[in-house]
């Protein structure tokens, strides 16, 4: 019989027994929620639940394919009316050239300047994804209308048999002008969404996404030209066979599938909620920082600045951003003259925060390298007009029986991007990055840059090639390959700038401006375009309009060479211009031209 003093001793537990898989329970616990927080994304991008997105199975290359195939799609269809449209308002419409000209690139720059509307009403309201599905929808829309105009007699003027041509009725102008509004419209409200949409699928705390976000926009890029291919190969070519209505009823359909490919990866998908009105917050900073200096309030230094003390900004979803000495007039509109720090939010009409300056000065510091990059755009109409225009009239005979249709062939151009893009990812950037250090081979800055020299060589290069048609003494005998050089130099233009453009207006956006930020890079491509008609309506009456002038109805009486060498003087002074812009630029960190753009992978930590 065991002893009172056994019994205890065998009843006694060692406590180490009992706690120690508390202990791993409790340890493990901990190690599942911080491993779980390690996944979440750190830029305040939700899932289709409204939660906190989860790295692992949202956004990155998971959610990045549908966006580039949506894209590829819409491009199709925009590619396919803007390279025919020319050709359909002079054909179908009985426009002169020049009109022609002048009203498709009124049209492409009334698209493009839309951007910013369609951006505005993304990052204050909907959202980029519901933004990009409503949208696409009116776009839709637009490409029905179109179809319907070339399908139906009535509502084009009759087939002409005899000069002068019957012009179009009001009725007639006013359906197709309608349609081509709506497509506007609709490319509006998507084009500054969606490359926005798919940054947001890589966090850019990440080290290992934000290489993932830059070869996300070289793609994205690629798929641009592959839509732009396919519309000006493969429909081009059904127009010229089957006509107008089969040439503009095929991307309809595309239209309408690009927005089913894109609600395919609905929960995939990290997303963005609105963070309300910028360019009221913009408003608000101008209109406080007036007053302030008025009254004779002003900051002395950045400890007078007034900031909310929560985490976050209170913006909605947007973190808070440093105080930087540039622009300091603005500063004013944050100086605390009474103490704020209560639980009530002073009127952001009589106080700003240091955040809301911060992204009000952001938008302000890029405004410089936006003006700078728009001439690359005036010279970029003219792949969708004038240089259509000579192709029309050279030989594009391809073999004995086949004929390169017109609209086909900036396809040269499209090419050369589809082909440069994955040389320049797999073979430039690498090549470049062990020449100067920089994670991406070139800064957005630099990479611009060199954009913007090429396009300088391009116009060189149309103007000589005009001049040689011109003189011909066979003009409709010269290849059309003669135009290959000035496509493919845009084309490598394109691919630079445009590129550059995307990375640099993306990473010196705030939380809250990254539609409108995208949105001012196309605008560029909008007002490029409305700048070309004014430069070829100021030629046209300066050189004795349409009948003596140098720009005629009729390409070989013309002297579109003179066009051509006026851009290429464009693009020189642009250039220069730039080059001084860009050497001063200062990024929101304060990093320079040659450290810029934003860049946290180059950032070297000195050691203790």
């Amino acid at each position: 019989m065991d002893t009172i003093s056994e019994r205890s001793e065998k009843s006694h537990i060692e406590p180490s027994i009992v706690m120690d898989p508390i202990r791993k329970q409790q340890s493990y616990k901990e190690e599942q929620i911080q491993v779980s927080s390690m996944s979440l994304v750190s830029n305040g991008c939700v899932n289709y639940r409204g939660r906190i997105a989860d790295k692992r199975n949202t956004g990155g290359w998971r959610a990045s394919p549908f966006i580039i195939v949506n894209e590829v799609a819409e491009r199709l269809a925009f590619f396919a009316v803007a390279v025919s449209m020319v050709l359909y308002l002079v054909k179908e419409m009985h426009q002169s050239l020049p009109n022609a000209a002048t009203h498709v690139t009124d049209w492409i720059g009334a698209a493009y300047v839309l951007t910013l509307v369609g951006a505005f009403i993304a990052d204050a309201y909907l959202g980029r994804f519901l933004t990009i599905i409503v949208f696409s929808f009116v776009y839709f829309g637009g490409m029905v209308m179109l179809t319907i105009s070339a399908r139906l007699d009535s509502l084009r003027p009759p087939v002409c048999l005899k000069l002068p041509c019957p012009p179009a009725t009001d009725g007639q102008t006013a359906f197709l002008y309608t349609a081509l509004g709506l497509i506007a419209i609709g490319t509006g409200g998507i084009k500054p969404c969606v490359s926005s949409f798919g940054a947001d699928q890589f966090d850019e705390e990440d080290d290992r996404e934000v290489l993932k976000k830059y070869a996300f926009f070289n793609w994205f890029f690629f798929a641009i030209n592959m839509g732009a291919l396919l519309g000006i190969t493969l429909l081009v070519y059904v127009q010229q066979e089957k006509g107008f209505a089969w040439g503009f009823g095929i991307p309809t359909i595309t239209m309408f599938s690009s927005i089913f490919i894109l609600l395919a990866g609905f929960s995939s998908y990290r997303y963005k909620k609105p963070m309300g009105s910028a360019f009221t917050r913009f408003v608000q900073v101008m209109v406080v920082a007036v007053k302030n200096h008025l009254r004779g309030v002003s900051a002395v230094s950045g400890d007078q600045l007034y900031e909310v003390s929560t985490q976050e900004s209170d913006i909605f979803g947007a973190r808070k951003l440093p105080h930087t000495p540039q622009y300091r007039f603005l500063d004013n509109a944050a100086v605390s003259v009474d103490d704020h720090q209560s639980s009530i939010t002073p009127n952001r009409w009589k106080l700003c925060t240091v955040t809301q300056v911060e992204e009000f000065k952001c938008f302000i510091r890029v405004l410089p390298v936006w003006v700078t990059t728009i001439a690359l755009s005036i010279s970029f109409a003219q792949l969708s007009t004038f240089f259509l225009s000579q192709a029309a009239i050279m030989d594009r005979k391809l073999g004995s029986n086949f004929v390169i249709p017109s609209g086909s062939v900036p396809v040269f151009s499209a090419i050369n991007a589809l082909l440069l893009v994955p040389i320049y990812e797999k073979v430039i950037v690498p090549f470049l990055r062990s020449k100067t250090g920089h994670h991406r081979g070139l800064t957005s800055l630099q990479r611009m840059g060199v954009g913007l020299f090429i396009s300088i060589f391009a116009m060189a290069s149309a103007a000589v090639v005009e001049q040689k048609r011109r003189t011909h003494p066979n003009p409709k005998s010269l290849s059309v390959f003669w135009l290959f050089p000035q496509f493919f130099l845009m084309g490598s233009a394109e691919v630079f700038t445009y590129v550059g453009q995307l990375e640099f207006f993306y990473d010196e956006a705030t939380d809250g401006t990254r539609s409108i930020s995208s949105a001012m890079f196309l605008s560029e491509i909008g007002i490029g375009s409305w700048l070309s008609t004014a430069i070829v309506k100021i030629i046209e009456k300066a050189t004795g309009k349409e009948e003596k002038g140098w720009l005629r109805n009729d390409l070989n009486a013309s002297k579109l060479d003179y066009l051509y060498w006026i851009l290429m003087a464009i693009n020189v002074v642009n250039l220069v211009v730039y080059l001084w812009v860009a050497r001063r630029y200062k990024g929101r960190d304060g990093a320079s031209a040659n450290g810029s753009v934003r860049d946290e992978a180059t950032v070297v930590v000195p050691s203790d």
